[in-house]
């Protein structure tokens, strides 16, 4: 009888094993500079992954990973239980929900649809409350890194949405970041990435014009840059930034046009701060010219 009941329980606790190691199927949208690495984690961690991208040779790297590839966002969501989106823009955002096979037209319900592209608050609202009518649940959750911190699951991810959603689904965000922090309502994620990126914008646009003016007084760039580095405000940006400027690399991690894309949403959003206006108009002065580099390219707009 022992014997029998020490089978039984090694049998329940491998079942329980066996269950918790199973991992939700899930659906990836978009694949561009960040969307890649992004799922590529996931890959790497063990989720089935079903992608789509609306230029068909992007899937092909993640297919050779494993991936299945959907032939629309509507097949898509119907494989899988967990939806995400990253595209670059509120249009596209509608594209992937209202076009013609969107997610919004599936005949399933009971789904989590995760927006982790940098669009406005509205569009999510907006978003949400059309899922609810379908029954799917929404979250926007953009992300703060480049490249870089993509390819290491370094990102800081903030969430806006409900807490029962934001933790069933917890467990994905946190393999593609350092961090999952939920901040608010459905849009709140979506205003905290822009006041982070307006921040980028004017961070950016300040150590673009310090280097100018210590190069017009005789300053080389690569000594002041191993000043500050080594100074209080040193930080991992300046590092980065620094290094591009001074190999001349301005290959995008994050274009100049996108930053200007976020700070004028963050204006019609209410940012109308002086140092805001003033970053808004000289990136969108240097965009014709540079607007698919770097943004750290304003400096050659600068000059």
């Amino acid at each position: 009888m022992m014997h029998t009941l020490q089978v039984l329980a090694f049998s329940f606790s491998n079942l329980l094993i066996t269950k918790s190691s199973i991992k939700m199927n899930i659906g990836w949208i978009g694949l561009g500079t960040m969307g890649v690495p992004m799922a590529t984690q996931l890959l790497k961690a063990g989720y089935q992954l079903t992608v789509y991208n609306r230029s068909e040779g992007k899937a092909s790297v993640l297919e050779a990973s494993g991936a299945t590839v959907a032939a629309s966002p509507q097949s898509l969501i119907e494989k899988t239980d967990v939806v995400i989106v990253m595209v670059t823009d509120d249009q596209a955002i509608r594209a992937v929900f209202e076009g013609e096979n969107g997610l919004l037209n599936a005949s399933t319900s009971g789904r989590t649809i995760i927006n982790m592209s940098t669009v406005s608050p509205a569009i999510s609202k907006e978003m949400s409350e059309k899922c609810k009518t379908i029954g799917f649940e929404y979250l926007d959750a953009p992300v703060s890194g480049s490249v870089k911190q993509a390819e290491t699951s370094q990102l800081a991810i903030m969430v806006g949405g409900d807490q029962t959603v934001f933790d069933s689904v917890k467990p994905i965000l946190e393999t593609m970041g350092k961090m999952a922090v939920l901040v608010g309502a459905v849009g709140a994620g979506n205003y905290a990435k822009l006041a982070i990126n307006s921040l980028l914008a004017l961070y950016t646009q300040g150590l673009a014009e310090t280097i100018l003016f210590a190069n017009q007084n005789g300053v080389r760039s690569e000594d002041l840059l191993n000043l500050i580095n080594n100074a209080a405000i040193s930080n991992v940006f300046t590092k980065i930034k620094g290094d591009a400027i001074l190999n001349d690399n301005f290959q995008p991690a994050f274009t100049l046009k996108n930053i200007v894309k976020d700070l004028r949403l963050a204006k019609d959003d209410g940012l109308e701060s002086p140092l805001a206006k003033t970053a808004l108009a000289s990136f969108e002065q240097a965009e014709e010219s540079y607007g698919n580099e770097d943004l750290i390219a304003i400096i050659k707009a600068l000059k």
